[in-house]
């Protein structure tokens, strides 16, 4: 078993079938069909299940395919170290919550792109769960999420600090006719979206349950079912800020100790930072660092 063989798997068991990996590796099929085969009689256990549309991880093959990851990606990262002459340059893969990509990212991304424009910049956005676990696999070089954040191989910084909001339809005036409700429904994105995880821990301490739930893909979808009377959300409060959320919804604010909310930017801790790294967190530290005065605004 090398890393060749191993890269090899990693990207069969990403892409789900062994045409598909040897096209991204430029190399016919029959050679990685040999590797797999290698690695398995190695192994001495079957690493895929064959079927008509494809491949899919044994037991065996789930187990593998996190050391086949990071062999893979140690591997990318040792090749940038030596590459990197301290001048920003290459490709940089980062996260952040959609958010923060919508409110705060644009200033940072422009300064960067017009300072540093060897850099291949990718900007993807998640949730704060997927970010961490996309961090931790070396996937993106780093992210921002919602904090706190405490993960033994993550160093977390935080970089803002800002306030959350429940929005409502118009109509609703006051939030005091919540308890008085039999059920309650929010509307908010996926499961691990930390906005609606604190929602409903919001909600649960305030004795409300039996929440029922509208659950959509985009904020401009949250927002759209909020205007029109369908739930409840939780947002930060310059989301409303935004044009487009002008009128359409009415501001609730929460007392401080609910309302303030962290965002951080995270990275692995035994991972050296390349250079386009280095001054991507310095460019964000610079332009957002005022974003972190919290302050109660009237709705």
């Amino acid at each position: 078993m090398d890393s060749v063989d191993l890269r090899i798997f990693e990207t069969v068991a990403r892409l789900g079938g062994m045409s598909r990996a040897a096209s991204e590796l430029n190399t016919v099929q029959s050679n990685v069909t040999a590797h797999i085969r290698v690695l398995e009689e190695q192994l001495e256990t079957p690493l895929f299940e064959r079927h008509s549309r494809g491949v899919a991880l044994t037991p065996a093959g789930r187990r593998l395919l996190p050391y086949a990851e990071q062999v893979t990606a140690l591997i990318k990262e040792a090749a940038r170290v030596v590459r990197d002459d301290t001048t920003p340059q290459g490709p940089l893969i980062l996260g952040s919550l959609e958010t923060t990509a919508a409110i705060h990212l644009s200033p940072v991304l422009s300064a960067y792109v017009a300072k540093w424009p060897k850099v291949d910049l990718i900007l993807r956005t998640g949730t704060s769960w997927e970010l961490v676990e996309q961090v931790v696999s070396r996937t993106l070089e780093g992210a921002f999420v919602s904090g706190p954040t405490d993960h033994p191989d993550l160093i977390a910084e935080t970089i803002f600090e800002e306030e959350l909001v429940v929005l409502t339809s118009p109509k609703v005036t006051q939030l005091a006719w919540l308890p008085g409700l039999a059920d309650v429904r929010i509307v908010v994105l996926r499961a691990s979206c930390s906005y609606r995880q604190m929602l409903e821990g919001l909600l649960a301490k305030r004795g409300i349950s039996g929440l029922r739930r509208l659950e959509f893909g985009t904020l401009e979808a949250v927002i759209g079912c909020v205007s029109a009377g369908l739930g409840l959300t939780l947002l930060p409060r310059r989301m409303v800020e935004q044009h487009w959320m002008k009128d359409r919804v009415a501001v609730h604010e929460l007392p401080p100790e609910t309302a303030r909310v962290q965002t951080q930017f995270i990275r692995r801790r035994d991972s050296r930072s390349s250079s386009a790294l280095e001054a991507f967190v310095s460019e964000a530290r610079e332009s957002l660092g005022n974003a972190g005065n919290f302050s109660r605004r009237s709705a």
